[in-house]
């Protein structure tokens, strides 16, 4: 259940290789005149341009393959700022300062990062390209998601560390296709397997399957995953994927679960990422993250033990991420996913290898680093790690206390913070934390605050099937 870094004493540098660059690339990953080539040979014929929303969902458009070429890649192109500044449905709402119905509602130009071209085998004859969201300035929106993740970056390099990231992702496959007012269980989607199949090698065939496709599909995009496994819930699967750059694992789990939705379609499935689809049921997005300085890890010391880097990182995640927990848990969903004994965290603490609390020391050696538990299946990458590297730094800079490692079962460390219960009560932290204001700036924080209250409301006044099973008869 964890990633496993490289060993980071000693990183291998960039190829110096005098063979041709064409060699060099990753075909799946290809340039701009790869590109041109596979359009002129007739591989290719349409470019989706992405742009990830606040929700961690690729927005865009479809374009013909030669338009791209000719129109976009070089300029950009115009999409409607609501992207940036909606709900989950794309709902456009009053009070986010970014655009509204007083502005127009005007467009933002939106330029391909042509390093993030891939092939996308799932699709016919179809590349995927991740774009930014530019301003009047040239200069990326603040509040634009991978934005924000470059900003915890440079933050983090102003003390000369460099952040290392592996993804390792949990979600649920039903049987079925999914519509509004369809129940989750008998009569309705049933997971695809009915057992717990937790590390299990003999898997149903239309899961084994669906595993192959994605697999496939993915190593065709330049993502090859580093381990598929099933776990103890019916139907739920974890895809591990292999350590890299911060700003590029991001780019590659938004592109995967992209994926995997269309393939789970196309099967007959219905993948969800639901922090908790149904009661008792927890996925997570655990992050394991390695920092390195001058191309040597900095987490262990030389004898494989925590450094003092190590612990004030681990100090900074305990004492800082309680205050920006919209960032990591959006929703009310996200809330009911840490209970006790399901393998997410109810408690603010660290140990070596315990999977009960809610950061995680794990690896030996050089490959020492950090996994943290707290985010669910449904948080947005980009936003998520910029929350736990945002709280690194805290840590270094400000070098709060750190508690004694738990050695046994942290649902029970009565003595440590309880994470954020409610995503009422982590929007009121997050809107007047100190920590957040520092590292993201008022702007941003209003903005994912109001996102937060969006939520919120739309949630206060839905009678839900709970409410009515449990009143509707006696009352």
């Amino acid at each position: 259940m964890s990633t496993t870094p490289p060993s980071l004493r000693r990183l291998p540098r960039l190829s110096t290789s005098s063979a041709p660059a064409a060699e060099q690339r990753r075909p799946t990953q290809p340039s701009l005149a790869d590109l041109r080539d596979h359009v002129d040979a007739g591989l290719i014929d349409t470019v989706g341009l992405a742009l990830p929303n606040l929700q961690g969902q690729l927005k865009g458009k479809r374009y013909g393959a030669r338009h791209f070429l000719n129109r976009v890649a070089a300029g950009g192109a115009d999409m409607c700022k609501y992207i940036l500044a909606t709900d989950i449905n794309m709902t456009p709402h009053d009070g986010f300062d970014l655009t509204s119905w007083d502005s127009g509602y005007e467009d933002v130009v939106v330029v391909p990062d042509l390093k993030t071209l891939r092939i996308a085998s799932w699709l016919p004859r179809t590349v995927l390209v991740l774009g930014d969201a530019v301003g009047p300035d040239e200069q990326p929106l603040d509040v634009a998601p991978r934005q924000i993740l470059r900003g915890q970056l440079t933050q983090l390099a102003a003390h000369g560390l460099h952040a290392q990231v592996g993804v390792e992702i949990e979600f649920v496959l039903y049987k079925g296709t999914y519509g509004n007012g369809m129940p989750i269980g008998p009569g309705g989607l049933v997971p695809v397997s009915e057992h717990n199949l937790d590390y299990s090698l003999d898997h149903p065939p239309a899961l084994d399957r669906y595993f192959r496709r994605l697999q496939g599909a993915l190593a065709k995009a330049g993502m090859p995953v580093e381990a598929i496994k099933t776990e103890g819930v019916p139907g739920q699967a974890e895809v591990t994927f292999p350590y890299g750059g911060a700003l590029t694992a991001c780019d590659q789990h938004v592109v995967f679960k992209h994926a995997a939705r269309a393939l789970a379609g196309r099967a007959g499935m219905t993948a969800t990422f639901m922090a908790s689809p149904e009661t008792g049921i927890a996925s997570g997005l655990h992050l394991h993250i390695s920092l390195t300085r001058k191309g040597n890890a900095a987490l262990p010391t030389l004898d494989g033990e925590l450094s003092q880097i190590g612990e004030q990182a681990i100090a900074g995640l305990l004492s800082a991420l309680p205050d920006l927990a919209p960032l990591y848990a959006p929703n009310t969903n996200s809330y009911k996913r840490c209970a006790p004994g399901s393998f997410a965290p109810t408690r603010m603490t660290w140990g070596y290898d315990n999977r009960t609390c809610a950061v995680r020391v794990v690896g030996h050696g050089a490959g020492l680093h950090l996994e943290i538990r707290l985010p669910g299946a449904d948080a947005n990458p980009y936003l998520a790690l910029a929350a736990a590297l945002a709280a690194i730094t805290h840590g270094i800079t400000k070098s709060p206390a750190l508690p004694p490692a738990c050695t046994s079962n942290a649902y029970n460390a009565s003595e440590a913070a309880l994470v954020p219960l409610t995503l009422e009560q982590a929007r009121s932290a997050f809107r007047h934390s100190p920590i957040a204001q520092a590292a993201f700036g008022i702007d941003v924080v209003q903005h994912y605050a109001h996102l937060a209250q969006i939520e919120l409301d739309h949630h206060r006044t839905v009678v839900t099937d709970a409410e009515r099973d449990r009143w509707f008869t006696r009352t």
